[in-house]
């Protein structure tokens, strides 16, 4: 039989549904960050024009911390927003270009796990990493002053992102749909047929379609769980958990709040202030790195690995860049200590926790539950995404130098976590990582602990002997 890897229809899915999915995730962090002080200046233009007073500094701040989400509707906005005198439709592009980022941070890497032969499977789900952080680089370019950042293209730059998204909406229509939907979910053995002779670039693919036929008897006649029946299904819990923890380990890391000090550190180092942002584009470059390096390893080194230990470099590197921070005007070189401290921090995360916390719930849940699995997996990204954002200010306010601590004790918790709950899932099948699982519960039972079943079951026959006694 013919080995499954990489085809040209596979190769060309991944980089349509991601040009339009998780790089624009990526381009959207940081376009804001280049015309941010035109756009407060627009905010407080107008703001005297209107009532003849400006904001306080809190307040333009305070709202762009909104900037999150859909795509041609923000463009337009953003395009008309100065003409229009209303900044208003900043706040309402960004949130639309957040919603944009939510659905596509979720369903792009369910449909390349459901695309992608097992041998590739982490492979090409870890494309939607790979293409965050090569949104966060072309955003950084875009974003130079000889580009779009200047005080006069800032509206063009917010508007640019409207371009991925009309290459995926003129690409994506041409490809496969996923298999595995194809066949669970509609029942088409023909098209599931059809979408695996192009994805698989040839006719055998005997194996994978029984695989999938498995998983099909598996599910019979059951629909997609909702959110409550996958709180409610004990034999998940444990993968739930995990997910949950994962995801949320991944946005509580501090590795977006490192960003906060990339222009203080260079200053220090002696950067002039007007070549800060050709420097910055370094940490751009250094997560995509990290990302295309990790995507060659996950296949070979695994997805454990690379989780725990990219944690655990980054509690490592959390505690350097603390020492760093309180000798900073004590000892000599320490800026420069803290420029390495920053870029290695982005490298450990960028070489395991950025993508394979998005490949866990395709390898975790079977079709009926992996739609609900993603969505309390990107619910817990963006509410501590937004927790994180918020506590931050007070975290450096209060804790001054040791802000990072409480992000080395998020990264060795997650390491330790992920180190003795999660199964190492490369290149085995959803009913061996199933198996795996349940392994794990036949262990807390021998540890006098009971199955998430057996404790329910417990708990029903007390009942039933309580009433005995009663009657």
């Amino acid at each position: 039989m013919k080995q499954e890897g990489w085809t040209r229809t596979l190769g060309l899915t991944v980089c349509s549904a991601a040009i339009g999915g998780t790089f624009q995730y990526g381009y959207n962090i940081s376009i804001i960050n280049a015309p941010t002080t035109y756009v407060q200046k627009f905010i407080n233009e107008t703001c005297v024009e209107r009532w003849g007073t400006a904001l306080e500094p809190s307040k333009p701040k305070g709202a762009l911390l909104l900037n999150n989400c859909f795509l041609f509707l923000s463009a337009v906005l953003a395009l008309s927003s100065r003409a229009a005198g209303s900044f208003e439709m900043i706040i309402l592009a960004r949130l639309l270009v957040g919603v944009n980022a939510g659905v596509s941070m979720n369903v792009q890497p369910m449909y390349f796990g459901e695309s992608a032969p097992k041998n590739l499977r982490g492979a090409v789900a870890f494309s939607s990493a790979v293409f965050t952080a090569f949104g966060i680089l072309m955003g950084q370019v875009t974003g130079l002053t000889e580009v779009l950042g200047s005080e006069s293209l800032w509206p063009y730059l917010l508007a640019s992102n409207a371009l991925p998204g009309l290459v995926q909406l003129v690409t994506l229509p041409w490809f496969p749909e996923s298999p595995r939907f194809l066949l669970i979910d509609r029942g088409d053995r023909e098209a599931c047929g059809q979408a695996l002779k192009r994805l698989r670039a040839c006719s055998v693919f005997t194996a994978e379609m029984e695989e999938i036929l498995q998983e099909r008897a598996g599910a019979g006649e059951a629909r997609a769980k909702t959110l409550w029946e996958l709180f409610r299904d004990r034999s998940l819990r444990r993968q739930l958990c995990t997910v949950m923890a994962a995801s949320s380990a991944m946005m509580l890391c501090g590795n977006d709040s490192i960003y906060f000090y990339t222009s203080y550190i260079f200053q220090e180092a002696g950067i002039p202030t007007d070549k800060i942002q050709y420097v910055t584009i370094g940490t751009g470059a250094c997560e995509f790195t990290s990302a295309v390096v990790c995507n060659l390893l996950i296949e070979r080194v695994g997805r454990r690995l690379l989780l725990a230990g990219g944690y655990l470099f980054m509690a490592c590197w959390a505690v350097v860049f603390t020492v760093a921070l309180s000798l900073e005007g004590k000892v000599d070189g320490m800026p420069y200590l803290s420029m390495v401290c920053m870029f290695a921090y982005i490298l450990s995360f960028g070489m395991g926790p950025a993508g394979v916390t998005g490949i866990l719930p395709a390898e975790l849940f079977d079709q009926m539950a992996r739609p609900a699995a993603y969505m309390v997996a990107g619910s817990m990204m963006w509410l501590n995404l937004f927790l994180i954002g918020m506590a931050f200010p007070f975290i450096v306010n209060g804790l001054g130098q040791f802000c990072f601590i409480p992000f080395c004790g998020v990264c060795v918790t997650a390491c330790l976590f992920i180190g003795f709950t999660l199964p190492e899932t490369k290149g085995r099948t959803l009913a061996e990582i199933t198996e795996e699982f349940e392994k794990r519960n036949k262990k807390g039972t021998a540890n006098g602990l009971p199955k998430y079943g057996e404790q329910s079951q417990s708990l029903t026959d007390l009942s039933e002997c309580l009433e005995t006694d009663n009657v």
